[in-house]
């Protein structure tokens, strides 16, 4: 994330419940792949989960970025 990202994100997290609620659900997200990738193996089942997550974490990103736009249009 650039550095001008970061600082509007700053700036809009106090006033806007749902970047919050992205910023938030995309720390957890990658608190979870962070988990997965530590493991040296993992099941079939923790491997599509881990590209479940994957998925949730970029569609978040993508909310992320898309409020960030809007307010640099505004």
């Amino acid at each position: 994330m650039e550095k001008w990202d970061e600082e509007l994100i700053a700036r809009l997290l106090p006033h806007n419940e749902e970047l919050r609620t992205y910023i938030e659900e995309h720390r957890r997200y990658e608190e979870q792949l962070e988990k997965f990738n530590q493991r040296p193996y993992l099941t079939t089942q923790e491997t599509l989960e881990r590209k479940r997550i994957q998925k949730l974490k970029l569609a978040g990103r993508d909310k992320i970025e898309a409020i960030l736009a809007r307010s640099r249009q505004g």
